[in-house]
């Protein structure tokens, strides 16, 4: 059963003025410590952290919250080893997904990822299995 869906698209140039007028401030209020590691590691770091930006933003919509409730570092986006993204709730954007959850049942969030010049886009789906 489909709990959720949601998509965003992001400009890296908004994602990278951010960087610049807040530097550290809204990286750590935004991305985790591995999320910021891993822009870190690519060339440019911009269009990394906005293909993670706009999955954090999908993640959201499909919880059907916006950001109440919890905060933006609470949604976690990895790469797995072969390179698919991946998803990890903690704190309150995990509270509101289990609130989500039929009594039984165990989420599966699936993410896309894409980008074209300075946009970044994220598709998010969010899906309930049984036990």
């Amino acid at each position: 059963m489909i709990l959720g869906v949601g998509m965003d698209l992001t400009d890296a140039a908004r994602i990278r003025q951010s960087v610049e007028r807040f530097g550290q401030k809204f990286l750590d209020r935004v991305f985790t410590p591995a999320e910021q590691a891993y822009a870190l590691s690519k060339t440019p770091v911009h269009p990394t952290l906005a293909k993670r930006f706009a999955a954090k933003e999908a993640v959201m919509k499909a919880l059907g919250s916006g950001l109440r409730g919890f905060h933006f570092a609470d949604i976690e986006v990895r790469n797995d080893t072969l390179g698919k993204p991946e998803v990890t709730l903690k704190n309150g954007a995990l509270d509101r997904l289990q609130a989500l959850l039929p009594q039984g049942c165990a989420a599966r969030i699936h993410l896309s990822l894409t980008d074209e010049g300075d946009l970044a886009g994220a598709y998010v789906i969010i899906e309930a299995l049984p036990e």
